[in-house]
């Protein structure tokens, strides 16, 4: 199994995700509980996935350190993906902000994560 194709089922439930974040933000506040719960459960599973599968991938790879960096970003945008979706559901400080940091964290992860996947396909 090729590096590219074990990322297919995260990459799918990450557009899940990405689908039902959308579909809450358009809804507004207050949130839709049941979809609001809908995509945190799938941001979950696509985490575990893809932690899954990396960790497949990288047992006793050696890896440059670029793949690391990106690696490391890709994590802490993970990180605060879910710190600012709890902080915004909470409801107890500036949503603006949050959100800001949502999306910032949503960026750094889509640039991040498939870089790295991309360096480390390039490996034998």
């Amino acid at each position: 199994m090729t590096i590219l194709s074990r990322f297919v089922i995260p990459e799918g439930v990450f557009i899940l995700t990405l689908a039902f974040g959308f579909w809450l933000s358009r809804s507004g506040k207050p949130y839709n509980g049941l979809l609001f719960n809908l995509h945190k459960l799938v941001a979950l599973a696509a985490v575990i996935v893809a932690v899954v599968q990396l960790a497949g991938i990288l047992k006793g790879a050696d890896l440059p350190a670029l793949s690391i960096a990106l690696l490391a970003l890709a994590a802490l945008g993970v990180v605060s993906l879910f710190v600012s979706g709890a902080l915004m559901s909470a409801g107890k400080l500036d949503h603006a902000l949050l959100h800001t940091i949502h999306w910032v964290a949503l960026a750094a992860l889509a640039i991040a994560l498939p870089s790295a996947v991309f360096l480390l396909a390039g490996k034998p």
